[in-house]
């Protein structure tokens, strides 16, 4: 990822950001993190990134794979759940359950959501599926990429070339994360199968 980012400068930049953001296992803290150190003579050599142009880009391309993986979400998710419900253990009433929970939380999810590693990359799927609001969703997710790509942005640049060991630290801090979510994912299936035979 580095080198395409160093070779196709901003362009690399837009294209990773937006599949970071749309369900694509790519890490953003690698990502916006090279990109600030980037920033610096001692990685990007005589022609450094500008790191407002680093945040503008990476904010517009994290935006752009957050609308694209909504309008999935909210265009074929009905559909998808009438064709493959059984087999993806979804139901017409979760997704009905989970349009009421947006409506109440899904302001908070979606901004804090932006700002948290693993759930940044799919966030966007499930306010799809509630049909949350277009106008918010955007406004939300584009104050949350900006925060998330500014920060790490800027620890990259003042990293320079130790910018890795910032990375690595973002690396470690998500590991807690996604294992929580591998367990919230496993506690559905389980309590949904567990359903399923009690109804037969």
């Amino acid at each position: 990822m580095q080198s395409i980012i160093a070779h196709y400068g901003y362009f690399a930049l837009f294209v990773t950001a937006l599949l970071t953001s749309a369900c694509i296992p790519l890490p953003s803290e690698a990502l916006f993190g090279y990109a600030g150190a980037f920033c610096t003579v001692a990685v990007g050599g005589a022609h450094p990134f500008n790191i407002w142009l680093v945040i503008i880009i990476g904010t517009l391309g994290s935006v752009a794979g957050s609308i694209l993986t909504y309008e999935v979400g909210r265009t074929a998710g009905r559909t998808i759940v009438d064709r493959y419900g059984k087999w993806i253990l979804l139901s017409h009433k979760d997704l009905d359950r989970s349009e009421v929970w947006f409506k109440k939380y899904g302001t908070i999810s979606v901004f804090l959501g932006r700002m948290v590693p693993v759930i940044r990359a799919v966030i966007s799927l499930p306010a799809g599926l509630a049909e949350m609001k277009r106008g918010p969703f955007i406004v939300l997710s584009t104050v949350g990429c900006f925060i998330w790509t500014a920060i790490l942005a800027f620890l990259g640049k003042a990293a320079g070339a130790n910018w890795r060991n910032v990375s690595n630290d973002f690396h470690k801090a998500q590991l807690p994360i996604l294992a929580i979510c591998v367990l919230v994912v496993g506690a559905f299936i389980w309590h949904r199968l567990r359903s399923m035979r009690n109804q037969h």
